[in-house]
């Protein structure tokens, strides 16, 4: 039951390129906001879709597939884990973020995902 503690899994577009950051320490960090929709019929019968935008944070290996093979509007799947921070602005103001700590990546349609798929899949071969 561990397992399901915290743990989120999102299929959305991304909402612009990842941007990638290398800290001090050499770690590799990725940042990108996911688009997902909800489509559903209001109390008239009016079909209706509500788009959710959710902040991803993406470490290492996963985010350097993600600026290499994805762009503005790539479809992805990520599994992760909620994550909440806090910081002062500028202006004093205390600012509070909710973002994912993406796990897992899979890219979903598209020549790039395919060529990434690919890629992946020829790295396994014994040759």
């Amino acid at each position: 039951m561990n397992a399901l503690r915290n743990k989120v899994q999102l299929i959305g577009h991304l909402g612009s390129k990842v941007e990638i950051k290398t800290l001090e320490s050499g770690k590799i960090m990725g940042r990108v906001n996911i688009a997902t929709n909800e489509v559903y019929r209001n109390a008239k019968g009016e079909k209706v879709t509500e788009t959710t935008w959710t902040n991803l944070v993406i470490w290492g290996k996963n985010a350097e597939i993600l600026e290499k093979y994805t762009d503005k509007g790539s479809e992805i799947a990520v599994e992760g884990k909620l994550s909440n921070r806090s910081y002062t602005d500028k202006n004093g103001e205390k600012k509070y973020i909710t973002e994912v700590v993406v796990n897992e990546i899979l890219l979903l349609g598209g020549p790039k995902a395919e060529k990434a798929n690919q890629e992946v899949a020829e790295s396994d071969l014994p040759f």
